[in-house]
């Protein structure tokens, strides 16, 4: 289910995050950012990687992100001028990071990142973008690289269009696995891991997602049967 809104235009969208910039200094980093940078972690973010970060707003993920990256260099992007001027101020101290205005659809830069987040971003980019976004972080991006979307739980989403609209972003869609997938694979990556986890509420409110870089595959290991043996009898306790 999508916004039910007619869809803003990129105008609008970059008028409200230059606003929204002074509520996310307000929030500071609070536990969802903590949580998304605990699954970067278990995804595999190394000291020595080379990380963009779409939906950078105002650097807050990024700077925790630059905490671990002290060999690697740092991207962060976003739509708003005014958050990324704040985020390159919040961030001034670290000399691998660079911060850049762009809405994605004509980003280019000469790094091949080996990591991708995008931190509750992607349900603020209209679905019908997402087709070029992830063309574009194709080609951002080499055979061993990984991308975390951090996005709202769809269904929790769905409950706070009814019941709390007002708390919505000027975009706001409750992205189905269907809408992520239909983009993912014929831009070759494909789902590592998808995870429900809750943070405000008892019941999952937010999903983290690992794709990676599609490799074909020339043949599959057989486990030995010991190990199957093993696992067989694990199964029946």
């Amino acid at each position: 289910m999508k916004n039910e809104s007619p869809l803003a235009s990129k105008e609008q969208v970059e008028d409200f995050y230059n606003n929204f910039k002074d509520h996310q200094k307000k929030l500071g980093i609070n536990i969802r950012h903590r949580s998304i940078l605990k699954n970067l972690k278990k995804a595999g973010l190394k000291s020595t990687m080379n990380v963009l970060e779409i939906g950078c707003g105002i650097g807050t993920v990024s700077s925790l992100i630059l905490q671990v990256i002290t060999k690697g260099r740092f991207v962060g992007v976003d739509i708003s001028p005014d958050s990324i001027v704040q985020a390159r101020k919040l961030n001034s101290a670290r000399k691998n990071a660079e911060f850049v205005v762009s809405d994605m659809s004509d980003f280019t830069h000469s790094l091949k990142f080996d990591m991708v987040v995008l931190p509750d971003v992607l349900e603020h980019i209209p679905v019908e973008q997402h087709a070029r976004l992830f063309s574009v972080l194709k080609t951002h991006t080499h055979s061993d690289s990984l991308v975390l979307i951090n996005i709202p739980e769809p269904n929790c989403l769905n409950w706070a269009r009814q019941h709390h609209p007002d708390k919505l972003q000027i975009i706001d869609q409750s992205l189905s696995m269907q809408d992520l997938l239909n983009n993912v694979y014929p831009n070759d990556f494909e789902l590592v891991s998808l995870q429900p986890y809750a943070l405000q509420f008892t019941e999952a409110d937010y999903v983290s997602i690992v794709l990676r870089r599609k490799k074909p595959k020339d043949h599959y290991q057989l486990k030995s049967k010991l190990r199957l043996g093993k696992e067989n009898l694990l199964s029946k306790l």
